[in-house]
């Protein structure tokens, strides 16, 4: 199973606060800076690397003095406005003596929740890859509420890792791996190697919660495993206090938990597109873009005879033969006003018809999946 691992070529790797702040003791620049190393590694070798960093909150409560984190909204949101200008400024010093770009990437939850942000923050992130550049991705705390924060970092890393169709995700942590019980509380407790993501007896054996620097526990990453598993991601939790974690992690090397999918990453997303969203609409389609679709390519807005609904970027719809029966769904590129302008027009129409060109598909053929 670690074959699986070492065969990803994107990772998403997840930095708790204990291991960035030296345990709210300030930036650990140390670990930062071995982090960063081991990641331009990566690099080199050709696999492409998201860092889903925590800290900011713990680094501007050291700023601020503070010993204990504050219960507060606000007084939560200005440690993290502090802390986040020296947790962004570590990162780029570190990225840039080893000649490699890092870009800030702040997200909450109703980003994610929305579907034409979703598309906006993954196009954003593609982008970034096909730039190589290191996105630093975290929660953004300084204007986070209680409806929609992720509540813990470990959950951003598990959407992180949907949003882009990761691989894997990497949990880097103060803790060896998933025990059968607390080997704080039970000298018996034994380390899991791996196990499928979505057995919920981990739940049972993850209970507890984190540090009164970090935000969540050993509950939080079985929680985000099966998240990532949604996307046929697998999951690896690792003490991040090991020699070149990271690094031996990504080669498959047997430490700490691995929590693999059960799915491959393109079957659990056409499961997902095809049971959870609710459609928005549909497109009757000509017998042309039938057989196209048929055939596993993308649906082209020339083939489009009819759009019916009104929806926007990112919604789901139906695809529809002449007749009305459904032959497939997926994730459209452009608003329902916007495909009725470009219905039945080729490609290199839709710059004209529109003012802009988005997409040269109306729905790209790794959003769809057949029915």
């Amino acid at each position: 199973m670690r074959t699986r691992i070492a065969q990803s070529k994107r990772l998403v790797v997840k930095v708790g606060s204990a291991l960035v702040t030296n345990n709210g003791a300030g930036l650990a620049l140390d670990f930062i800076g071995d982090c960063a190393r081991q990641i331009a590694a990566l690099h080199t070798a050709g696999r492409e690397v998201l860092l889903v960093s925590s800290g900011a909150i713990a680094a501007g409560m050291q700023r601020l003095g503070w010993s204990a984190r504050p219960q507060a909204m606000h007084d939560l949101q200005a440690a993290a406005a502090v802390g986040q200008m020296g947790l962004a400024q570590a990162y780029e010093s570190v990225f840039a003596e080893l000649r490699l770009k890092a870009a800030q990437v702040l997200l909450t939850h109703e980003d994610l929740a929305d579907r034409k942000r979703y598309l906006n923050a993954r196009s954003t992130l593609q982008a970034l890859l096909g730039y190589g550049v290191v996105p630093i991705i975290n929660e953004n705390d300084t204007v986070v509420t209680d409806e929609i924060k992720f509540g813990d970092n470990d959950t951003l890393g598990a959407l992180v890792a949907n949003l882009v169709e990761a691989d894997a995700l990497i949990i880097l942590t103060d803790q060896k791996g998933l025990y059968t019980a607390d080997p704080r509380q039970d000298p018996a407790a034994t380390l899991i190697d791996e196990g499928r993501a979505d057995d919920r007896a981990y739940e049972a054996m993850a209970g507890g919660a984190g540090s009164g620097i970090s935000k969540g526990g050993m509950i939080t990453k079985v929680r985000a495993a099966q998240r990532a598993a949604r996307s046929g991601a697998h999951t690896l939790i690792v003490s991040g206090r090991e020699s070149d974690a990271l690094a031996r992690a990504a080669r498959g090397e047997a430490i700490g938990t691995l929590l693999y999918a059960t799915e491959s990453p393109l079957t659990a997303r056409k499961q997902w597109l095809a049971d959870h969203l609710q459609l928005a609409g549909s497109v009757t389609l000509d017998e042309g873009a039938v057989k196209a679709l048929s055939s596993g390519r993308s649906l082209l807005p020339v083939g489009v005879k009819a759009v019916d609904g009104d929806f926007e970027r990112g919604a789901a719809v139906a695809c529809r033969t002449g007749d009305g029966n459904e032959v497939a769904r997926g994730l459209v590129n452009y608003s329902s006003s916007e495909a009725r302008r470009i219905a039945g027009h080729g490609s290199a129409e839709i710059e004209a018809l529109l003012g802009y060109l988005d997409n040269e598909e109306l729905i790209h053929r790794d959003n769809l999946v057949l029915l």
